[in-house]
């Protein structure tokens, strides 16, 4: 059996990404736990389009450095296909109203990262994230928690849904 040594790992990962999401940009060494596929507005739009999630934004724009838009900008690839993961296996309407945008929370796994998406709330997706996943308990600003069976975070903010992707959610 040949082994793969780590310039021609890397180069087969980038190349299996680019069938996957094109357009999409590979960020990292293929020995970097963090390293995370990046991918466009324009390639995340596409992929939200595939599978009938939609998006808003209260500025009716995407630029990611207002606060008022809805990016996708440097979202990344695993977050994207968890929003397909959670379209295709709930069967709920989906609308994004907050992706890489500025104007969220900081830290390792923000939005600005590429790690979270907002989702308006609808009974539909309500009902799927309790009864699906479990209930982790209260978060630090006092959002109840519902994780995944792949370790995926539903944050219940009130008036949505803040969900972080560490993977894609079994996709």
């Amino acid at each position: 059996m040949k082994t793969l040594k780590a310039p021609k790992l890397r180069s087969v990962l980038t190349a299996l990404a680019l069938v996957v999401a094109p357009g999409a940009a590979v960020v990292g060494t293929a020995g970097e736990a963090s390293a995370a596929t990046k991918i466009s507005h324009a390639t995340a739009t596409s992929m939200f389009s595939q599978v009938g999630i939609t998006w808003s934004s209260s500025g009716g724009c995407s630029n990611r450095n207002v606060s008022t838009c809805t990016s996708f900008d440097q979202l990344n690839l695993a977050t994207a296909q968890g929003a397909q993961t959670l379209k295709r296996a709930s069967g709920c309407a989906l609308n994004i109203t907050g992706g890489t945008e500025t104007g969220h929370a900081s830290g390792t796994y923000s939005h600005w990262n590429g790690y979270k998406l907002d989702f308006g709330k609808t009974t539909c997706v309500g009902n799927y994230i309790k009864n699906t996943f479990t209930y982790i308990g209260v978060r630090g600003d006092g959002a109840q928690q519902w994780q995944s069976g792949s370790g995926n975070v539903y944050a219940d903010e009130g008036n949505h849904w803040d969900v972080t992707y560490y993977n894609c959610g079994g996709c």
